[in-house]
Formats: C-alpha cells, structure tokens, sequence
C-alpha cells in the first residue's frame, strides 16, 4: 500500500474521496526521565521554556501520529483527513498525547 496522506483539512486538492473508512487514532502516555524533571524544575523556577518538556511532547505528537497513521492502514485507508491532536496531562511530568482522524481511500481527480 501507498504511503497514507495526513492533512487536517477536510479535503486533499487533486484528490477525491470515495470511502470513508472510520475513525483512525493512535495515543501515547509519555514520562519525561527524572533526571531531565529535575532540570525542568529548575528552568521553572527561573522561568522560560522548558526544553525538556518541548522535547518530550514532540516525541510523543510523532508517536501518536505514527501510531494514527498504522491504524489507518489497518482500516484500508490512504489518507486521513481531519487530522486533529488532544493532549491531557495523567501526572507529574507524564502527558498523554492522542491523534485522530477520520480514515478515508481518496483516489486522484
């Protein structure tokens, strides 16, 4: 199969749907490591970004996507349109990060 388009519009230009295969979605609990918290504690006390969080919330959006991305497949969809991210924090220096969209077969115009 084709590599899966990911957009967070509603349609692709040059493409047209023709199936809508389900919700596609992926999440991930991510802890940041304890000694990175304790630097994070520290930046917050002096204020300004907090690079070690940035970080792991990067990592974690990518898995999440990655994750969307192979549900998607399983579904027998190509693309994902409607991409969206939702991120909750379950704990000190834990957050989880989920991705979802709705799985569709799109076919060139």
């Amino acid at each position: 199969m084709e590599e899966v388009i990911v957009v967070t519009t509603e349609t692709i230009p040059g493409y047209r749907i023709v199936e809508v295969k389900g919700i596609a979605r992926g999440g991930i609990v991510k802890a940041a490591h304890l000694g990175k918290d304790i630097l994070a504690v520290f930046r917050n006390i002096k204020g300004g970004e907090v690079k070690e969080y940035t970080q792991m919330m990067a990592e974690a959006r990518e898995e999440a996507l990655r994750r969307m991305i192979m549900h998607a497949k399983e579904l027998g969809a190509n693309a994902v349109v409607c991409v969206r991210f939702a991120t909750s924090n379950v704990g000190s220096g834990m957050a989880e990060v989920y991705a979802y969209g709705t799985a569709v077969v799109v076919e060139k115009e």
